[in-house]
């Protein structure tokens, strides 16, 4: 029996709170919260879809009832096909996080692995994501590559 679960509404909150974690673990200090309250009823209504594009996968923390120790979160994009990737759909890994105090014990990996299969289920040609160099060993050994295309972006 796996121990990763998909995320539901009820969830909502320790998904915030895991996404926080790993937000925190790429700054200097740690960031505003504040964002949380707004954030939080779209995405139950999103964990609330659960065939929809956007895929929550959790472990339970095992040593405090009603916390999450890990989670990965991804969703599924449309971009219109090409050669050799007809069908144009793709994943996008954007969050993946572990308590602190649940490090070392697989959950990521876990996590990872279910959310690659949603991805597979629903006919992703690739995923892709932005690794940390802490976290690049474990996404290299899932078979992940670096990406040579440059990356831009403009904040609206």
């Amino acid at each position: 029996m796996s121990l990763v679960r998909r995320a539901l509404p009820d969830d909502a909150a320790e998904v915030l709170r895991l996404r926080q974690v790993m937000i925190d673990s790429m700054a200097s200090d740690a960031g505003p919260t504040d964002w949380h309250a707004q954030s939080l009823p779209i995405l139950r209504g999103r964990l609330a879809q659960p065939d929809g594009d956007f895929g929550a996968y959790v472990v339970d923390h095992p040593d405090r009832p009603g916390a999450l120790a890990a989670l990965v979160v991804g969703t599924l994009e449309y971009r219109i096909g090409r050669a050799g990737h007809p069908h144009g759909l793709i994943g996008y890994v954007f969050s993946v996080a572990t308590d602190p105090d649940a490090r070392r014990r697989g959950y990521a990996r876990a996590c990872m692995e279910e959310l690659l299969d949603w991805f597979r289920e629903r006919g992703a040609g690739h995923v892709m994501l932005t690794a940390s160099a802490d976290a690049e060993p474990l996404y290299a050994s899932l078979g992940f590559t670096r990406d040579t295309d440059p990356s831009m972006r403009l904040y609206l």
